[in-house]
């Protein structure tokens, strides 16, 4: 049985953001950081960069059980 303390998720509504966006991505750390850097760069125009990346990976939060 898989355990979901693993498990993390990031909300986009918890980012300053202009288009209201509610996007909740949750997962494996690896996994949603990686779909929220794509989220970033595609839907909120940012661009690909170790502080993005570093800003995301701080908003990753456990996921409750």
């Amino acid at each position: 049985m898989a355990t979901t303390s693993t498990r993390v998720y990031i909300d986009c509504a918890e980012f300053p953001n202009e288009k209201n966006c509610t996007l909740y991505i949750s997962g494996k750390p690896d996994e949603v950081l990686s779909t929220a850097v794509q989220h970033a760069i595609s839907v909120h125009g940012h661009k690909d960069s170790p502080e993005l990346r570093s800003e995301l990976q701080a908003g990753l939060k456990p996921e409750a059980a």
